[in-house]
């Protein structure tokens, strides 16, 4: 029986039901960004300005150098939750290895790498020839690098070698080098996907392992590489962290790998497998990036942006269900001539539209019910280790009532015992213009950098 597959030949409402559909599934990730951006910008005046836009950047590197790896593991239908113990590792070895093993840097900065690729290949190994769940294998990694993490370092921060630390400054005074290492890797990471035969494996892998492997592709050597490529870039991830701290913390990037698969899954890649690109990537971290530093600059605490981001994510991986369910009806429909076709087209378009509305809205609302309504032109940030601990929200509270007796505009924010999500705030208070900056640092030397910059910019 013949049948037309032509995509043109369903007729002028099909196509552009079907046009429509698909500029709105495949490229929501990077509509959801310019509808943030427009919100941010007509909610805190501060937040379109240059400063803030490179904060954003320097705030999206870490998460998105980890995401780019994290891909190469989604795109082969696998996950991996060690990155952020791995970056952790990677880190805490440089340090010590040019501090208290004497070491010279350039040496301590390989062992470093090859101690991400380690763990990468560890996982890879675990995965291929072990048969485990990467989602089990890489969850034992997360717990034995933050251990080893903890050990080498016993549970202290190490300062980090100058000559490294570089790497969290910025050039020519105003470019931040985060941002062009990002930039750098995410180009890579494109590369790797579109122009190599690891990267045509990968979504080979992903879309189907079990043809892959009869067509020839040894699929548990490239599972190792892949494995190994997701902890390398967790390694340069985890320099790029301490050298904006200028120390490597043991405990830093708790929770990133979180943030990492958030922004692979964000960016229009299938947890299932065979889907995801870098450029969507790279556009899922920065609308984390962006959510994040305009929350802050709209004083909304640190618990509505849990909510907020656990709705984007949500979100998006709804988007990622109706997009594969869009694929295979469209499949269907040029094989079976479904007359349901256009509908479905007008009916993915417009569930894509509902899911913008809806993440434009909740950013609305929690700005709205965070708002304060203040006339004064004194502005003090505040920003604290914890608000888990019951002392550190008695201090929030009285800071607040004399703020208010005072008539000043104070604004607190909740580091969450993380020394980077710390430096971040400084650099939104920063930017933001206030008057004063209260700090209790999660860690002193951490916090140095962000109050040298909030000094400097008086």
């Amino acid at each position: 029986m013949a049948t037309d597959t032509h995509p043109g030949k369903t007729g002028s409402g099909g196509g552009a039901g079907h046009t429509v559909r698909r500029l709105l599934l495949d490229n929501g990730a990077l509509s959801a960004l310019v509808v943030l951006l427009v919100a941010m910008s007509l909610l805190s005046g501060d937040f379109l300005t240059t400063q803030n836009l490179l904060n954003v950047g320097v705030q999206a590197a870490v998460t998105a150098i980890l995401a780019f790896g994290v891909t190469f593991v989604i795109v082969s239908a696998g996950i991996d939750l060690s990155v952020g113990s791995v970056a952790a590792l990677s880190a805490t070895v440089l340090a010590w290895s040019a501090t208290s093993a004497g070491v010279p840097v350039w040496l301590a900065v390989i062992l470093a790498v090859a101690t991400g690729i380690a763990c990468g290949f560890v996982n890879g190994a675990l995965v291929a020839y072990g048969k485990l769940p990467s989602f089990i294998a890489t969850l034992a990694m997360l717990s034995v690098a933050r251990g080893l993490s903890l050990v080498i370092s016993q549970g202290s921060p190490i300062a980090f070698p100058d000559s490294v630390s570089v790497l969290g400054d910025t050039l020519g005074g105003w470019l931040p080098v985060p941002v062009l290492v990002m930039i750098g890797m995410g180009l890579l990471t494109a590369l790797i996907l579109a122009r190599t035969y690891i990267g045509r494996s990968m979504y080979a892998i992903g879309g189907n392992e079990e043809a892959a492997r009869l067509s020839g592709l040894r699929v548990n050597k490239q599972k190792l590489a892949i494995y190994a490529l997701s902890g390398l870039f967790a390694a340069v991830a985890g320099i790029v962290l301490a050298s904006r701290l200028v120390s490597a913390q043991p405990q830093a990037a708790q929770g990133y790998e979180l943030d990492a698969i958030a922004a692979v899954v964000i960016g229009g890649a299938s947890l299932a497998g065979g889907v995801g690109k870098a450029s969507g990537t790279l556009i899922g971290a920065l609308i984390l990036a962006v959510l994040r530093n305009g929350l802050n600059l709209m004083s909304v605490s640190a618990f509505w942006q849990q909510v907020v981001i656990g709705v984007v994510i949500a979100l998006a991986v709804l988007l990622d269900t109706l997009r594969r369910k869009a694929g295979t009806g469209a499949a269907a429909s040029t094989g079976s001539g479904a007359p349901g076709a256009p509908g479905s087209g007008r009916k993915g378009a417009m569930k894509a539209g509902i899911a913008v509305v809806v993440v434009a809205a909740v950013v609305a609302a929690v700005s709205f019910f965070n708002s304060h309504t203040s006339g004064t032109t004194t502005k003090v940030g505040m920003s604290l280790s914890t608000l888990n601990n019951p002392f550190f929200v008695q201090m929030k509270a009285g800071a607040q009532a004399e703020a208010k007796k005072a008539g000043i505009d104070l604004t607190v924010t909740d580091a969450q015992n993380d020394a980077s999500q710390q430096a971040n705030q400084l650099q939104n208070f920063t930017s933001s213009g206030v008057n004063s900056i209260i700090v209790n640092p999660v860690d002193s030397d951490a916090v140095g950098p962000g109050v040298r910059s909030a000094n400097k910019a008086d």
